[in-house]
């Protein structure tokens, strides 16, 4: 009935999250959240067998922009992250936002020693850096969140201007912040929708660079507001250009 690739909830938690089975060992299952950037493992006999909605997820970004006489250059993203998934996830929804973005899978634990020399090789405006992490309430500490402050710390070393999204599922936004990042995860410890570090650096790749970003409704077009992300006024990175060619 259950099988690696099957959609299911958790009978336990009242089915409020979509999992996919990336494994099952000793009626054992382990899962990694659909929407959220999550892993649990669950008994088989808890399972609910769900069905996945295919459709891209409609999140309005629009701006309102000049473009019968301008043309617009937004900015350009790095992306790392550890699950493949996640980061096809986040390149198709900035290849439908019109977007240039390097994106790379690495563990955790690489991104410090790696991001330096992506940045030198593509040179971008935005560095998302993101994947799985966990807050462990009982021991105060976090599964991955010293990863991604060292990587910011590393980035701050060599170009003080690039704009950082850092974080993941219940990081802490405040050493984040703290280490350098513009935007950051999880000022209330929750858990982070996939898309939520790319909506943030679309937002500002697509804010004119002479126009600082609206924290506020930035922040809201995220799954959780406020409670998943924070961060800083940061102005955006488009240019506008004349004259457009296409206009006509």
């Amino acid at each position: 009935m259950y099988k690696v690739g099957s959609y299911v909830t958790r009978n336990k938690y009242n089915n409020d999250i979509l999992f996919k089975i990336v494994e099952i060992k000793n009626n054992k299952a382990i899962l990694r959240g659909v929407d959220l950037r999550l892993y649990a493992d669950a008994d088989i006999k808890d399972l609910k067998l769900s069905t996945i909605n295919k459709d891209i997820e409609e999140i309005d970004l629009r701006n309102n922009l000049d473009i019968r006489e301008y043309f617009y250059i937004p900015g350009t993203i790095l992306h790392i992250d550890s699950d493949e998934d996640y980061l096809n996830r986040c390149l198709n929804f900035y290849k439908k936002e019109g977007i240039k973005c390097y994106g790379y899978k690495y563990s955790e634990k690489e991104y410090p020693n790696i991001i330096n020399d992506l940045i030198k090789k593509h040179n971008p405006n935005i560095v998302v850096i993101t994947g799985h992490d966990a807050f462990y309430k009982n021991k105060n500490i976090y599964k991955n969140s010293n990863y991604f402050i060292e990587s910011v710390l590393n980035i701050k070393k060599i170009n003080n201007n690039i704009i950082i999204v850092s974080g993941a599922c219940q990081s802490n936004f405040e050493g984040l912040m703290k280490a350098g990042s513009s935007f950051a995860s999880s000022p209330s410890r929750v858990n982070i929708h996939a898309l939520d570090p790319a909506i943030i650096a679309v937002s500002i790749a697509k804010n004119e660079c002479d126009k600082l970003i609206d924290l506020k409704e930035t922040i809201s077009k995220t799954k959780f507001g406020l409670d998943g992300f924070g961060g800083i006024e940061v102005f955006g990175i488009m240019h506008k250009g004349l004259p457009r060619k296409d206009k006509n």
